[in-house]
């Protein structure tokens, strides 16, 4: 069925056409976004195959032995260790990533792209568990029934089935390469509750999940002789082709932020399992490297965008300025609790000591993470405080001090003890539930450009994820992946030796004050537009609030630019803050533009202007990239690497 519009085709000032609707189309419109690529026809290139020798870790790769991979390096200079060659490039080491990494290894040589430390991601923060039915009294059909409810019926209802299906076979994977999960005293797992669930059906490793998940794959990684790992390495934009009317995904630029450095990697196959978008806010729990890098890509590659609107905002996270003892300086990102402290007994109060949960919704406490959040907002703003209480007092010490050891740690740090007083919380941008297209195997509309983790959207979360469905949906997905990568990586392929790919390149031509210029802009532009997005583009919004907001960062990106091009910025100038900035960009107006085109409220989306639920309106909010007519009418091969065009206005 062809796409229908939602009040009509809406322009985006990122290139794009926005619906919502089912099918992926291409819309032909032309792209404006800032950096958008330079394709330099006349450029003096020099092609050189790449033969460079390998180490294990943060290494260099040569084209790999017995493959019939033939490529040639497209360089703008002669550097040593500039291009590197892998049958399979991973963007990103939370547990999608190196579950994708360990599985496809089987299949070739793969390199683990990560921005800061591999272990430095989402997963490494995610307390509370993997949702999965490995209880005799729970079934498949429950875990559907709870996620589609979460999701506000906006979910995919054969993506549903997929992963509750397929969960409790990768949590078991998980057990066998060394996950050590918490158990009852009688040998079995020990299935905790949390908010939206009707089961105990979530897998635990105290309140430290994550991490326990994150420290059984790494270990793997590391055994494993045919993955590479390249940390401090900042992904630039991927690397991109069209024939005809097919979009080719070819490796991806990146900055070694040690040597600085721009390495080229050149791969069959690029997963993306870069994370999320959390730090488009001023409060998040994500980890800094959070800035929406992977959904940015994406676009500028002309991949199909989806349900941006969704910003789930986890309804508990400390609030630092209710502790006795106060921070020296402020956190890079929230300190999250967990939901299953709620699905434990917590109870949430004002600080009056009233409960307010039932007020709101019968199921109180255990009610979805979008109800909590936005009933919270509502008891802030009507009494005019900052925070509210979560109490998990009333529970024996012990079991408190055995289920969150995290928890309970962190908070005696600044003088409070969650075995005798209330945690005070607020809610924080948490997880992002739209993100880049994929289908049921993590395929999107770019040939060899595959997606797993929070930067995909397959239809799982609907309008709303619920809790301890993120992991879960990695592991199924990332394990989706592998078969159809290891076809499309066998297939017979070459880049040639004309490929314009421009070599981004570091400002280092520019003066030491205008650098330091540049970086202090930055982040005050990049503070600027988080204050923006919370203001108007938060957990409860207005189409004038997100009309205001829309021409403000519109505004706020032509002032940066044009701040950057007077202190001499080059297009093709690459720097992470920089590069980071022109992400959360990209990220927001997506944000904003697609919650402009929902005109009811569904889920994690609440409208004042359309409070009400929509049945006509149930569908998913896609975006379009713009198709290179151009060049598919000719017949030709358009290149791009998408970070150098200037912002044309």
């Amino acid at each position: 069925m062809a796409a229908c519009l939602l009040n009509g085709n809406i322009s985006l000032h990122c290139g794009t056409s926005i619906y919502i609707g089912k099918d992926h189309q291409l819309a032909s419109k032309a792209s404006a976004i800032a950096f958008k690529a330079c394709l330099q026809s006349d450029v003096t290139r020099l092609s050189t195959a790449c033969r460079v020798s390998c180490t294990r870790r943060y290494g260099s790769h040569q084209a790999p032995h017995g493959q019939n991979y033939t490529a040639t390096a497209v360089l703008s200079c002669v550097q040593d260790n500039a291009t590197k060659y892998f049958d399979f490039v991973v963007i990103g080491s939370g547990v999608a990533g190196l579950k994708y990494a360990l599985e496809v290894s089987k299949h070739g040589s793969v390199a683990i792209i990560t921005k800061a430390e591999p272990q430095e991601s989402n997963t490494n923060y995610a307390q509370g568990g993997v949702s999965a039915v490995l209880s005799p009294s729970d079934s498949v059909e429950s875990h559907m029934h709870d996620t589609m409810v979460a999701g506000a019926y906006l979910c995919d209802e054969e993506t549903v089935r997929v992963v509750c299906t397929e969960g409790p076979d990768r949590v078991k994977e998980l057990i066998a390469i060394g996950a050590s999960f918490d158990h009852r005293d009688d040998g079995e797992l020990h299935l905790a509750r949390e908010g939206g669930h009707s089961h105990h059906r979530i897998v635990h490793a105290a309140d430290m999940t994550g991490r326990e998940i994150e420290r059984a794959l790494l270990k793997a990684v590391d055994e494993d002789a045919n993955i590479f790992m390249f940390g401090h390495h900042f992904a630039i934009d991927l690397l991109t082709s069209q024939d005809n009317t097919e979009i080719y995904c070819h490796g991806v630029d990146v900055l070694d932020t040690e040597t600085q450095q721009v390495v080229r990697f050149l791969s069959k196959v690029t997963m993306l399992a870069s994370g999320g978008v959390g730090h488009i806010y001023p409060t998040t729990t994500n980890p800094p490297v959070a800035t929406g890098d992977g959904i940015a890509m994406a676009q500028r590659a002309h991949a199909v965008i989806s349900n941006m609107e969704f910003v789930q905002f986890h309804p508990t996270a400390l609030a630092d300025e209710g502790l006795p003892v106060k921070l020296a300086e402020p956190r890079d990102n929230a300190f999250l609790i967990t939901e299953a402290v709620r699905g434990d007994g917590g109870i949430l109060y004002n600080q009056s000591l009233q409960r307010f949960m039932p007020l709101y919704d019968p199921r109180a406490e255990l009610a979805p993470r979008d109800v909590v959040a936005r009933s919270i907002d509502d008891q802030l703003k009507k009494r005019g405080e900052k925070y509210v209480l979560l109490d998990i007092s009333h529970r024996p010490r012990e079991a408190v001090l055995a289920h969150f050891p995290n928890i309970a740690a962190e908070c005696l740090r600044f003088g409070l003890d969650i075995t005798r007083r209330p945690i005070p919380v607020v809610p924080a941008a948490h997880y992002m539930c739209g993100g880049v297209r994929a289908g049921l195997h993590g395929e999107t509309n770019v040939r060899g450009l595959f997606v797993a983790g929070e930067v995909a959207c397959t239809g799982l979360h609907g309008a709303n994820r619920l809790a301890s469905n993120s992991l879960l949906e990695a592991l199924v997905f990332a394990r989706r992946a592998v078969q159809p990568s290891a076809d499309h990586a066998g297939r017979s392929w070459r880049i040639g030796p004309s490929t314009p790919w421009a070599r981004p390149v570091l400002p280092t031509s520019l003066p030491g004050g205008a650098r330091e210029g540049i970086r202090r802009r930055t982040r005050e532009v990049r503070a600027e537009l988080q204050s923006v997005m919370w203001e108007y583009v938060g957990i409860v919004r207005s189409t004038s609030r997100l009309k205001s907001a829309e021409g403000r960062l519109l505004e706020l990106e032509a002032e940066w630019e044009e701040f950057l091009s007077r202190r001499g910025w080059k297009p093709t100038m690459v720097g992470v803050g920089e590069c980071e900035m022109r992400n959360l960009f990209c990220c927001a107006k997506l944000v904003v533009s697609s919650a402009l085109a929902r005109h009811e409220s569904r889920g994690l989306h609440y409208t004042q202007d359309f409070p009400n639920l929509e049945e006509s309106k149930r569908k998913p909010t896609v975006i379009f990239p713009p198709s290179l007519t151009a060049a598919a009418a000719a017949g030709k091969v358009a290149w791009s690497s998408q970070q150098m065009h200037k912002h044309t206005h």
